[in-house]
């Protein structure tokens, strides 16, 4: 598939009051080319929600995504709808489908509320800028696609080498070419990056990928770079979590955790 594209994704049209898009190149990997990584599809089901579900005035609080299969490199279509609506809460829900199997194979729920003033409690700045973080290739063992899709500055640690990391993000591409990204479609084209930033194990022999992926939003970032601090927790169950705080210049804007299905991977 061609790497031209200047999106994550091209619409396509709708179909049965669905949008269908059509993933491009950027969205693959880390694992392989032909399935998406979690960031873009995370952010295109917040991006329905926040264009047909969400009522003026209101702010999405707390979103979880479902994986509920490998998403491919391909066609998916993504609708939304309105569990819950009131004046103090709002419930959302999205599903993306893989248009070949007409099968589900994401779902977000969000919880939003009013979009008022409130104050500042412990709103702690990064003690790091993208200035300070170094840039470094890809390792061997990780799909490009995504990974290039993203500008990386690390502060602590490195993509590929087992430990907790620190790193400055800023998407290259928005979700549709000529759209931009909107702030909380920021976060969550980053922040599913979490549990390969903070990778423990060898890609190479283990397989790690999440199953699911909740982001509890402080407030909405500012600009273009975020700064996700992640760590890796397994105590050889076979499963696992990564648990991320994300942060812009200003401070922290959002918390993450992820469940992690550990396997040993068969290639």
């Amino acid at each position: 598939m061609s790497a031209d594209s200047n999106a994550y994704y091209e619409l396509l049209g709708v179909r049965d009051e669905a949008d269908v898009f059509l993933a491009t190149w950027h969205t693959g990997g880390p694992w392989t080319e032909t399935h998406q990584h979690g960031g873009p599809p995370s952010a295109l089901l917040t991006r329905e929600i926040e264009t047909t579900a969400l009522p003026e005035g209101f702010a999405i609080s707390r979103l979880t995504i479902d994986i509920l299969g490998p998403i491919p490199v391909g066609q998916v279509e993504v609708a939304a709808s309105v569990l819950r609506s009131g004046r103090a809460v709002h419930l959302a829900e999205a599903v993306l489908t893989d248009v070949d199997s007409d099968r589900a194979v994401a779902q977000a729920r969000a919880w939003a509320v009013p979009d008022a003033p409130g104050p500042a409690v412990n709103d702690m700045a990064p003690t790091s800028t993208p200035d300070d973080g170094a840039a470094y290739p890809a390792p061997r063992g990780w799909v490009r696609g995504y990974i290039d899709s993203i500008d990386w500055r690390w502060v602590r640690g490195q993509v590929g080498v087992p430990g907790p990391g620190t790193v400055w993000m800023r998407p290259h591409l928005p979700l549709l070419e000529d759209e931009p990204l909107s702030p909380l479609q920021r976060v969550l084209t980053c922040v599913d990056s979490g549990s390969g930033i903070s990778a423990e194990l060898d890609i190479r022999e283990w397989d790690f990928r999440n199953t699911d992926l909740t982001v509890h939003v402080v407030r909405p970032p500012e600009g273009e770079w975020l700064c996700v601090d992640a760590v890796t927790t397994a105590a050889g169950a076979g499963m696992g979590v990564c648990r991320a705080t994300v942060s812009d210049a200003r401070g922290i804007v959002a918390f993450s955790a992820q469940s992690l299905l550990i396997r040993p991977r068969t290639l």
